[in-house]
């Protein structure tokens, strides 16, 4: 299963994933709007897609990035923001491929750490973070605050 970073050329691809995702968490589908978003992120820079295919060449899965720092163990660290795999090839070892292809790309960015965030209810994910060694935070609640 070859993962490679996406790039303006895989959208076509990508996009459609990107919604599949958004339409997971409970927003309406808006394919153009995913193309779009993507695409600013990839051309400038402000995330790091990585995109999963299989013997096909068919998109499968894929996870996205945001690179930021941490102030509490100077230096970069990423945001994973987005992991998705098609119901088709989940439990495949997708997820896990993606998941370690992101580790190793922060790594060689010289990230010190990772974090991402998932639904409460999304149990299957959980488990697999937590077997690939990610570390649920017990000493940090989140927020977030709507502006729109």
């Amino acid at each position: 299963m070859p993962i490679t970073p996406a790039t303006p050329d895989d959208l076509d691809d990508l996009a459609p994933l990107f919604d599949a995702y958004r339409q997971f968490y409970g927003f309406p589908s808006d394919l153009p709007a995913a193309c779009a978003f993507l695409h600013a992120r990839l051309i400038r820079g402000e995330s790091v897609v990585l995109l999963a295919r299989d013997a096909d060449h068919h998109a499968t899965g894929f996870v996205q990035l945001y690179p930021t720092f941490t102030s509490l163990a100077p230096g970069p660290s990423f945001i994973l923001h987005d992991l998705f795999v098609v119901p088709a090839a989940r439990r495949s070892g997708i997820a896990t491929g993606l998941l370690r292809a992101a580790e190793a790309h922060a790594r060689a960015a010289g990230a010190v750490t990772m974090t991402l965030s998932t639904a409460v209810t999304n149990h299957p994910a959980q488990r697999l973070y937590e077997h690939l060694g990610w570390i649920r935070d017990t000493t940090f609640l989140t927020y977030e605050r709507p502006l729109t």
